[in-house]
């Protein structure tokens, strides 16, 4: 468990969503859920909060045991646009709260984010979410929070795998006492997973390499929210908390990052999400 800068505390790893939708969307989360996942992330623009909320209501689990996050798109960061927004999301997932409700990206050719930080801060001061926090902020986008708001996020979600690991968004997380979560933590099952010196680890420590990188990102300190659809392949993800990978290790793995190592290009400082 990770205990966040406003108190609260969160699950030290998580379950992405993203593209599971309908009936085997439902299907999938359930089966995270019963694999023992405790933490769901979903957003506004991956159109299946309905479909979370329909697994968690199938799932059987206490809502109380569950960490659920969303996340607001740039279009409505509109601050009456904001609450509207975050009351649908919960009207679709069936829920009275999130525990964890983030802005996805901080589109600064818009320059509406401190507004909509506003929002988050009153919608948790109504009960709607109980820990708010960013995506894909650098920064210079935190600083302007703080100085603006005098509140700074709990959690920021960062792309973060092997080949963009993120050491220096990372360490001002950290030295802010932000939690860094990571989104496409396999890097979207991509070249990261043949990497000859990840399969060689692998080989080393008995495990997969899937299993090699979340464990790797665990032990930088992140959360990694990895998705799968395969209950197997979603049991082998949890299965990391029974070794530790060595400094040296740690360092060969550190070493594979890329200054161009995005996957699709999306640079906070430019990128524009709505």
């Amino acid at each position: 468990m990770y205990k966040l800068n406003d108190g609260q505390k969160i699950p030290d790893f998580g379950f992405g969503t993203y593209k599971l939708n309908g009936l085997k969307g439902v299907q999938s989360i359930v089966s995270a859920i019963n694999n023992g996942y405790r933490m769901l992330d979903t957003a506004y623009n991956y159109e299946n909060e309905g479909t979370v909320g329909r697994a968690i209501a199938e799932s059987g689990i206490d809502r109380d045991k569950l960490t659920i996050t969303s996340k607001l798109p740039g279009r409505y960061y509109a601050y009456d646009d904001a609450i509207t927004a975050l009351q649908e999301s919960l009207y679709r997932a069936h829920l009275d709260y999130f525990d964890l409700y983030l802005l996805h990206w901080p589109n600064p050719k818009q320059g509406k984010y401190v507004e909509a930080w506003q929002a988050l801060i009153d919608a948790q001061r109504f009960g709607l979410v109980k820990s708010i926090g960013v995506c894909n902020f650098l920064p210079e986008h935190l600083e302007k929070l703080q100085t603006e708001t005098g509140v700074l996020p709990t959690i920021n979600q960062i792309e973060l795998h092997p080949y963009f690991n993120q050491a220096k968004m990372r360490q001002y997380d950290q030295d802010h006492g932000i939690v860094t979560m990571d989104w496409s933590p396999l890097g979207r099952a991509s070249s990261v997973l043949k990497n000859e010196t990840l399969l060689e680890l692998a080989k080393k420590y008995n495990k997969s390499v899937g299993q090699i990188i979340l464990r790797w990102e665990h032990q930088l300190n992140t959360i990694p929210i990895p998705k799968s659809s395969s209950p197997v392949r979603q049991r082998e993800n949890l299965n990391i908390f029974d070794f530790e990978i060595s400094n040296s290790d740690m360092e060969k793995i550190n070493s594979l990052t890329k200054p161009d190592g995005r996957n699709k290009n999306q640079d906070p400082a430019v990128y524009e999400e709505f």
